[in-house]
């Protein structure tokens, strides 16, 4: 055997094994990052049952114009369901579900972006329902919490819209889009950022106002909204963690650039 053909059978031999590490590596990270997506998952879910269990046990559940009071319900609620987990779970689907075609993910993307839009409009409605319906109206958009909230929502429904435009329907150029991805990926998170702060404000300000004097003396509602406060901070520092940890990053596969180059 020539001495060309043993030097190409090393390099071979060299490259698979260099390709079998990657993939090793690759393996490792996705499990590494299936389990703390698994359990910042569990965090969500266990936030939206604390959610529904005090407005249930403390706040005596739903209603809509038949008690305006009871409508407010479905604000913390539907807010907590579409702008703290749907829309987290948005922003991680193209890592959670790394191995499906882009495609795929950007329109699974848009639905629980779309999902998550509808949710806050109904919970938007809802407060504004309870404010202006109300016996004495109370006046709409005054605190803290409803500027930055509002600011979330305005943020959220021009990332949603943009971004359709600019990567799903009717999608631009592939050096615009590559251009404006780093963008479109920061104000995602700052939007995710305010929403979490927004959630917080929030249950402050309605467990002063509901509880009042009792909050300072360990009232279980009072104890049941701090322990809410504390499922969304935490949620929301793993969910930036997983976001933005570089090593999580989806590869991309054969068939992403197949389908990229079919849409020029």
């Amino acid at each position: 055997m020539s001495s060309e053909s043993l030097l190409s059978e090393h390099e071979e031999q060299t490259e698979g094994l260099l390709g079998n590490m990657e993939a090793r590596a690759e393996h490792q990270k996705t499990k590494h990052y299936q389990s703390l997506y698994t359990f910042t998952t569990a965090m969500g879910v266990g936030l939206l049952i604390l959610v529904l269990f005090w407005i249930l046990h403390f706040r005596n559940g739903f209603a809509w114009h038949s008690d305006v009071g009871l409508q407010f319900n479905w604000h913390p609620y539907l807010m907590v369901l579409g702008m703290v987990f749907l829309y987290s779970q948005s922003m991680l689907i193209y890592r959670t579900v790394r191995n499906s075609p882009k495609k795929h993910l950007k329109i699974l993307h848009a639905a629980l972006h779309c999902l998550a839009f509808v949710l806050s409009v109904i919970g938007l409605k809802a407060v504004f329902d309870s404010h202006n319906l109300a016996k004495e109206p109370i006046p709409n958009l005054y605190s803290f919490h409803s500027w930055i909230g509002l600011i979330t929502i305005i943020i959220f429904s021009a990332q949603f819209l943009s971004g359709f435009i600019t990567f799903l329907y009717p999608g631009l150029a592939t050096a615009m889009r590559q251009t404006l991805m780093p963008v479109h990926r920061a104000v995602g998170v700052g939007g995710f950022v305010l929403a979490i702060a927004t959630t917080v404000t929030g249950l402050t300000e309605k467990v002063i106002w509901s509880v009042g004097a009792e909050y300072s003396k360990f009232d279980a509602e009072g104890v049941v909204c701090n322990l809410i406060g504390v499922f969304v901070v935490f949620y929301g520092v793993m969910v930036l963690y997983l976001v933005n940890e570089m090593d999580y990053k989806r590869v991309s596969l054969p068939e992403d650039e197949i389908a990229l180059a079919a849409s020029e």
